[in-house]
């Protein structure tokens, strides 16, 4: 079999951003990285899922609501994918800032947290998410389209 794309990048060097990872198309996949991988810092399941929730809510429901395909998890607990269609890279990144500033400082019900719309529901904790999102966002601010390529940071 092939190599998959992201299996291409070198994990030992990565530290939290966020970059294209592929271009399908008209499809952009973005790998929003909250953690460096393999330093032993990771989401929780508790932190990833409810993040997941959030994010997925707010980016379906925002500006750019049109132009999101998928949020989701990353296996290794290091991030999301968010896949895109029609945005430039700044707009992508004013997408994912507008996400993580509103995962930030929600105080609320996690939207989906019942037994009819998830099916973990119980694993949710929207205060234990926060300063996951909030260490993010202040990634995020500091990040620009010229670095949204892997290798070059």
């Amino acid at each position: 079999m092939e190599r998959i794309a992201s299996f291409c990048v070198d994990h030992t060097t990565l530290r939290p951003g966020m970059y294209l990872s592929r271009r399908d198309g008209d499809v952009d996949t973005w790998d929003i990285r909250m953690k460096a991988p393999n330093k032993g810092d990771y989401l929780t399941t508790t932190e990833a899922h409810t993040l997941e929730h959030l994010f997925a809510t707010r980016a379906r429901n925002g500006r750019w609501a049109d132009h999101v395909i998928y949020v989701g998890p990353m296996g290794c607990r290091t991030g999301f994918y968010l896949l895109t269609r029609g945005l430039s890279d700044a707009e992508a990144l004013e997408l994912a800032t507008d996400c993580f500033a509103f995962m930030a400082e929600y105080d609320g019900p996690v939207p989906g947290a019942s037994e009819a719309e998830c099916g973990n529901w119980k694993d949710l904790d929207g205060a234990c998410a926060r300063p996951q999102a909030a260490a993010m966002l202040q990634v995020l601010r500091g990040w620009s389209p010229e670095k949204m390529r892997y290798g070059s940071v």
